[in-house]
């Protein structure tokens, strides 16, 4: 069975929910510890939301230094497929895995939201089971998730294809150009700010074209993973 590691930092909310999205997908949930400096040979790595560290400096700035961070940079750089969610976006552009930060919200108020998001590239390890264009309801939640990146960043981004979510009818947070989420070039490497975690389970989610809280997309996140590493 494959192997997905879930970390979690001092303060990370969302590790449960992670893992039972990984259990539902079909594939074994690991938990890792930041202290780890060992992945003990997990095939892919979820970074959850939360508040790691309290956020304190920055969101994710004080998680870039954790022990398990040093292994999961350099798997990464060799391919091992890596999503951040929400705090784990912002730690993984700390660390360099992604280009560009995070800052507060445009409004400065948390923001907790069902939101809508047009699916952009679905050549990535965790977004093949998407199709260009469509649109997906996931839950949204943060306090620093603006996107910010300069120009010729924003422009490389959109050249090569790497813009891999938008936000769809509102732009809750002031993200540059709507981005809800990137990848590296490899597409092996992808974060974004809205939590697919919470949309996995009929009963809990969003709600859905089959009625309140029927709403299931995020679940395509973890089963594209299991399907790019088995295929």
């Amino acid at each position: 069975m494959t192997r997905i590691g879930v970390v979690t930092f001092p303060g990370t909310l969302d590790d449960r929910d992670a893992a039972r999205a990984i259990r539902l997908a079909g594939g074994e949930a690991v938990s890792l510890w930041h202290g780890d400096a060992d992945l003990h040979g997990v095939d892919a790595v979820v970074l959850p939301g939360g508040f790691s560290y309290g956020d304190y400096l920055r969101a994710g700035a004080i998680s870039r230094f954790a022990p398990v961070m040093g292994e999961i940079v350099d798997a990464a750089h060799k391919g091992l497929p890596v999503l951040g969610i929400c705090n784990g976006f912002q730690v993984l552009t700390e660390a360099h895995l992604l280009p560009g930060s995070m800052i507060k919200n445009d409004h400065l108020h948390f923001v907790c939201r069902e939101q809508v998001l047009s699916v952009d590239n679905v050549d990535t390890a965790w977004t093949r089971d998407y199709t260009v264009g469509e649109k997906i309801t996931i839950p949204l939640k943060n306090q620093d998730g603006q996107y910010v990146a300069d120009e010729r960043t924003l422009d490389e981004l959109e050249g090569e294809g790497r813009v891999v979510f938008r936000y769809e009818g509102w732009n809750p947070n002031g993200s540059r150009r709507g981005i809800a989420g990137v990848s590296n070039a490899a597409g092996n490497v992808v974060g974004l700010m809205p939590h697919p975690e919470h949309a996995v389970e009929a009963g809990f989610g969003p709600d859905g074209a089959n009625g309140p809280r029927t709403g299931t997309d995020g679940l395509r996140f973890f089963t594209s993973v299991l399907t790019a590493l088995v295929g």
